[in-house]
């Protein structure tokens, strides 16, 4: 039997238990010789160990009789599926594992957590000018710290229709760590170590724009010009912490690197406000943080609040003269502590000021089809104006149920049994758009 990602997890994974069983995924962990008998397989192409989700239910241990020859594409292997009960190991395995010819582009697709829907002229709802939110495409982060190379971002967002990325330099990414599931601080940054890792960041941004031939986005013409014929990025920071408190640093990146779009804090408590998984140390947002919306509303900056706490949010949407996003979650009435996902009363606050909020495709969305569930559900809260998607792309800790922006068309079939062509257009970039051209106004 064939399983497929969006498996995990369910009863037909656990169920096949003893079974011979096929899959296709990317192995992680590549060793000099170019081969080996004991890897893991995962969804999304990944570099190194790095990569792996902290999750037992997004990767699959395999184990080979023989050392098989592993590379950076897909691989379709069949082996005896094995479901393990050790709470600290991989709850998959592939044991006697063997590699079988020829990983189709349908294989892939199959092995993929995308619900394969028929793609109908529909699905060209975009025309070429949608945009992402909130991206780390082309392996900007792994590549950032020489943790391998950058990947191409250009021929998928050309053939999916995705014009404009959000792409993110990760503004607290030395000190993070995963801890019991979470990201988290590790240490606290030494004094001007942020900074100079923007710098980093930043400059392999631009080497990721100057080889794929992308076009950079700093004005409103520039995004409503933009096409996926020519793809292009917004020059976006997931996290101010490289700041450390001096608002000159904002003017420097804007002028600099074309920083078009600010999210505030990520996973450290940083000097701007509190974030959602963390307890609160500020009571929400700032002295220093409305400062720098302020900045940011003066020079033409988006202001992204994905991460920080509904406390923090309030304050933002009290403070800036210009709508607001909240790149990358989606809709929970009920969450959990620690939780990224925002109530309806978190959605509607950035509604009030015809702010967008981007749902991002998590582990947890299972197939395309629920994805646009997901966002289906935001309207009903916060209105068909004040939603898009933010993919997250590569900064996932899972897999993804739109790995691929060619996969795109899909998401807009999907829709397209929801929404209106012009309420796509609006919810694949068009309310996007009107946003960003209000910041930089």
């Amino acid at each position: 039997m064939r399983l497929n990602w969006r498996d995990l997890g369910t009863p037909r994974a656990d169920n096949a238990h003893g079974k011979s069983v096929e899959v296709t995924g990317f192995p992680v962990t590549i060793l000099p010789t170019g081969t080996a008998d004991h890897f893991l397989l995962m969804a999304e192409p990944g570099c190194c160990q790095g990569c792996v989700p902290n999750n037992p239910l997004a990767v699959i241990e395999i184990v080979a009789d023989r050392p098989l020859k592993l590379g950076n594409r897909a691989m379709r292997l069949i082996g005896t599926w094995q479901v393990s009960a050790d709470p600290d190991g991989w709850r998959y395995q592939l044991h006697a594992a063997e590699v079988l010819p020829g990983v189709s582009r349908r294989a892939v697709l199959a092995a993929s957590p995308l619900f394969c829907l028929p793609v109908p002229s529909m699905a060209q709802a975009t025309d070429g000018a949608a945009v992402d939110l909130h991206s780390h495409g082309g392996n900007l982060i792994q590549a950032s710290w020489g943790r391998g190379s950058l990947l191409d971002v250009v021929t998928p967002m050309r053939n999916g229709g995705m014009s404009t990325i959000c792409l993110c330099i990760v503004g607290d990414g030395p000190v993070l760590n995963v801890s019991s599931g979470r990201i988290r601080p590790s240490r606290d940054p030494r004094p001007g170590e942020l900074y100079d890792a923007s710098k980093i960041q930043f400059a392999k941004l631009y080497e990721l724009i100057r080889t794929q031939s992308m076009g950079i986005i700093r004005t409103a013409a520039d995004l409503r010009a933009a096409r996926s014929s020519r793809p292009s990025v917004i020059v976006t920071s997931e996290g101010a912490d490289w700041l450390d408190g001096k608002i000159e640093r904002l003017d420097e990146a804007y002028q600099r690197w074309q920083l078009r779009q600010l999210q505030l804090t990520h996973y450290r408590p940083n000097e701007l406000g509190d974030i959602q998984t963390e307890p609160s140390i500020h009571g929400g947002l700032t002295d220093f943080g409305a400062e720098v919306i302020r900045r940011c509303n003066s020079l033409g900056v988006v202001v992204d609040v994905a991460h920080g706490t509904f406390a923090l949010v309030k304050r933002a949407v009290a403070t800036t003269s210009k709508p607001l996003i909240l790149s990358h979650t989606a809709l929970s009435d009920r969450p959990q502590p620690w939780t990224r996902l925002i109530t309806s009363d978190h959605a509607r606050a950035i509604a009030s000021i015809r702010g967008v909020i981007g749902i991002w495709p998590v582990a947890q969305v299972a197939n395309v089809a629920a994805y646009a569930d997901n966002i289906a559900r935001m309207v009903d809260v916060a209105g068909v104006d004040c939603v898009g998607i933010g993919t997250d792309q590569m900064g996932l800790q899972g897999p993804s149920a739109m790995p691929s922006y060619a996969d795109l068309p899909q998401l807009a079939a999907a829709l397209s049994t929801r929404f209106k062509p012009d309420e796509i257009a609006k919810l694949l970039g068009g309310n996007y758009r009107r946003v960003f051209e209000a910041c930089v106004a």
